[in-house]
């Protein structure tokens, strides 16, 4: 009897003293649970406060495998009143993770009401199985401005090895705006200590933290404009961005196709995941900042800049345009077969006639020109605080030295003279480029966050304008420029009447960039695509600033195999400008009867436009 009561005694002593604080844990553990409590991300309203993005409830479904008895025939249930599979795969996946079996492991996230009715219903069936609410994302306005707004996703391996205070299950920015201000919007998780029963109820909680939400975000972008841009780019291809030139702040972004950022939220599955990144058309990709296009006749008011500010060129400096030019062995065209006969620099802009661009880029030789093009911001990026902006390409001597290890061929400074060759650009450089003319050379670095709220309203953290570059240009001669994209819209004889709105003097630059090969011999304007297959196609371009003399608003729009640039580009811009000056009318008239654009419209500028001219 004394040597039971011995053993009794060190095995009591081994279990209450030595291992006292294991076995009151692994006690605790059968009763109580402590569950953590993910925060609300932060809001994110436009520039007049309207919400783009909230957080909503959502009801996932959580089990924790030690509570189950018989774990298959649980997760076999389970399956069934969910209506899915793939239960036994997460919780394998949490089981390699090395999560311990008392941690809960969510199964399926954003539960509809018809899946939480059931697994209630067959609550006691279900041993170690609840349901979590839990803050979802939640995009008002499915796939508008998705590209900038981005995504967010439950954390993976290598985002947990990154931030040591991030949690399996926890949800982070991965995308876009919900990745560049995560800090802000994310908040501090809070939690409960709960009582359970032997199935895992929950019986009653003990102890709670509450949670911080997120701070909110005010976006430079206008809900109105955002919506115009988007309808006005609804069935095409392409981009379309509109930025304020006196701020640099992005008024309007928009990428099509696009993709619906709530798919992400709870886990996309497999199958939309693959069908997003299988998309010939790719959805996914940002073509504002990702896209790289040649720019076509745009590019010409960089000649024009470079021409002018290097005394290449004169505004009166004539060239005579017979519909081509031979110039190494080979004919280069101009989109007008008759030609523009004399022409000058302001008509050469107005009627974008590539011969006299390919003798101004000749006289600037390429290097001259990449020289101004980088001035002007092309060829780096832009800095705006998105996710793989591409920073285009512009060639120069030294570039395709390095390159290609070839040297330069003159004859191959036509080619970039009219934006073709190996120039590429982005839509929001040339937005930029825009922005530049019409500010008389001040360029902003572009950003779409105005300022970061506290929950309480109160202001934590203001966005001010940062000028990037500050160009000394001549006044008279940068004027002589904004003349020539008046009369480009204004005009008989220019390439973007589609773009004129009565009242506002709209500035602008058409292109029609070449996808492949060289169909026609030139790289202008003017080409009849109609018989060609849509995938070779020309892209379309427009570059504007509106109004003249006091711009409030610039912008670019490409379509992808939309041919002309006045035909197909000028019209959604023209409609975004009227959208915009609705809601926020110039701030000094502009249009008069005698005045400027008035006396412009009346303009023919030579017998050859006169079919032009009747049609305007």
């Amino acid at each position: 009897m004394i040597t039971v009561l011995a053993l009794a005694s060190v095995r009591l002593y081994y279990l209450q003293v030595l291992h006292h604080q294991d076995m009151s844990e692994l006690a605790d553990r059968n009763r109580i649970r402590i569950r953590r409590e993910a925060a609300p991300r932060g809001l994110v309203f436009d520039r007049r406060h309207r919400p783009l993005v909230d957080t909503r409830p959502s009801f996932d479904a959580v089990i924790v495998p030690e509570d189950a008895d018989n774990l298959s025939a649980t997760i076999e249930k389970l399956e069934k009143y969910l209506g899915t599979d793939g239960v036994a795969e997460k919780i394998s996946d949490a089981e390699d993770d090395d999560r311990p079996a008392y941690d809960p492991v969510i199964v399926q996230e954003r539960l509809t009401w018809p899946q939480v009715v059931a697994l209630e219903t067959h609550q006691l069936e279900l041993p170690g199985v609840s349901l979590d609410i839990t803050p979802a994302r939640h995009y008002l306005y499915g796939q508008m401005a998705a590209h900038l707004l981005g995504y967010v996703g439950e954390v993976n391996k290598n985002d947990l090895l990154k931030k040591a205070d991030y949690h399996m299950g926890d949800e982070i920015g991965k995308f876009g705006l919900e990745r560049q201000l995560e800090p802000f919007l994310r908040g501090a998780a809070g939690g409960q200590e709960i009582e359970v029963d032997s199935v895992g109820r929950r019986l009653r909680i003990l102890k709670e933290m509450p949670d911080t939400p997120g701070q909110s975000v005010v976006l430079t972008i206008d809900l109105d404009i955002q919506e115009a841009a988007e309808q006005a780019m609804a069935g095409k291809n392409g981009a379309l961005v509109a930025v304020d030139p006196n701020t640099g702040e992005i008024l309007a972004m928009v990428s099509h196709p696009a993709f619906d950022p709530d798919v992400f939220g709870g886990g996309i599955k497999a199958a939309d995941w693959r069908a997003l990144t299988t998309d010939p058309e790719h959805p996914l990709e940002n073509r504002a900042i990702q896209g790289i296009y040649p720019p076509g006749s745009t590019f010409k008011i960089v000649d024009s800049i470079a021409g002018l500010e290097e005394g290449t060129l004169h505004p009166d400096t004539t060239y005579d345009c017979p519909g081509g030019m031979w110039y190494g062995g080979r004919e280069y065209h101009c989109w007008r077969k008759q030609g523009h006969g004399d022409i000058e620099l302001h008509n050469a802009i107005v009627r974008s006639c590539d011969v006299y661009f390919y003798n101004v880029g000749i006289k600037l030789g390429v290097d001259r020109i990449a020289k101004w093009a980088h001035i002007l911001g092309f060829g780096e990026k832009t800095g705006i605080k998105l996710d793989n902006e591409k920073p285009g390409i512009i060639p120069s001597s030294a570039w395709k030295e390095k390159r290609y290890h070839e040297r330069w061929y003159p004859a191959e400074t036509l080619s970039v003279a009219i934006g073709q060759g190996y120039v590429a650009v982005t839509p929001l450089q040339l937005a930029q480029l825009a922005a530049q003319v019409a500010s008389g050379g001040v360029r902003y670095r572009p950003h779409f966050v105005k300022m970061i709220e506290n929950v309480d309203g109160s202001v934590a953290k203001v966005y001010q304008p940062q000028v990037e570059n500050r160009l000394t240009l001549d006044p008279a001669l940068m004027e002589d420029v904004k003349d020539a994209m008046c009369d480009v819209v204004n005009t008989a004889g220019g390439t973007a009447h589609k773009a004129a709105l009565p009242g506002i003097i709209v500035c602008g630059k058409t292109g029609t960039a070449q996808v492949v090969g060289d169909k026609s011999g030139h790289g202008g304007e003017g080409q009849n695509d109609d018989k060609v297959p849509v995938q070779f196609r020309d892209h379309a371009w427009f570059i504007a600033f509106a109004p003249k003399d006091h711009p409030q608003i610039a912008l670019a729009c490409i379509v992808e195999h939309g041919g002309h640039g006045g035909s197909a580009a000028a019209p959604p811009i023209h409609d975004v400008l009227q959208r915009f000056f609705q809601l926020y009318p110039p701030r000094d008239t502009e249009l008069t009867e005698n005045g400027p654009a008035h006396r412009a419209i009346e303009k023919v500028l030579d017998a050859d436009d006169a079919d032009a001219a009747e049609e305007r």
